[in-house]
């Protein structure tokens, strides 16, 4: 069984470090202001799915519930394609917040640096959202 185990979480991981390099590529494509933005839509996701019973499922329908892993980053990479930019971002903050709960203390070898590489891109949105000028703009007139 263990050597199943093993198998399945190789392909999950396998599939992951896939799909991460797309959205990382989608991310880095966005304008700076659209990275802030995504940064605190991020944020929302993973406070909501961290809320949900099964947060690693967030964004899978009730009937999936007992697959090896959910659809939450399936769904997420079928919405960051799509052409409107709002449903983009949407996904790829799905994709974000699932990836993070699946990957969160993982005793699996084969997804551990997914979740390195995971924080890393969380992490910079984080700073990009600091450093957006229209933020510091609007905290500076709303203290006037």
């Amino acid at each position: 069984m263990r050597i199943v185990t093993r198998l399945i979480a190789m392909n999950r991981g396998r599939q992951l470090g896939k799909q991460f390099r797309e959205i990382e590529r989608q991310i880095r494509a966005l304008p700076k202001r659209s990275r802030a933005r995504l940064g605190t839509m991020a944020l929302r996701e993973i406070g909501q799915a961290s809320r949900s019973d099964f947060p690693h499922l967030y964004g899978t329908p009730p009937e999936e519930r007992y697959l090896p892993w959910g659809q939450g980053t399936d769904i997420g990479l079928a919405r960051a394609r799509s052409d409107n930019a709002e449903v983009a971002m949407r996904g790829i903050a799905l994709w974000l917040a699932v990836a993070y709960h699946e990957t969160k203390n993982t005793p699996h070898p084969s997804i551990k640096p997914h979740h390195r590489d995971l924080m890393r891109l969380l992490r910079e949105l984080k700073e990009d959202h600091r450093a957006d000028p229209i933020r510091e703009w609007t905290q500076a007139a709303a203290a006037a």
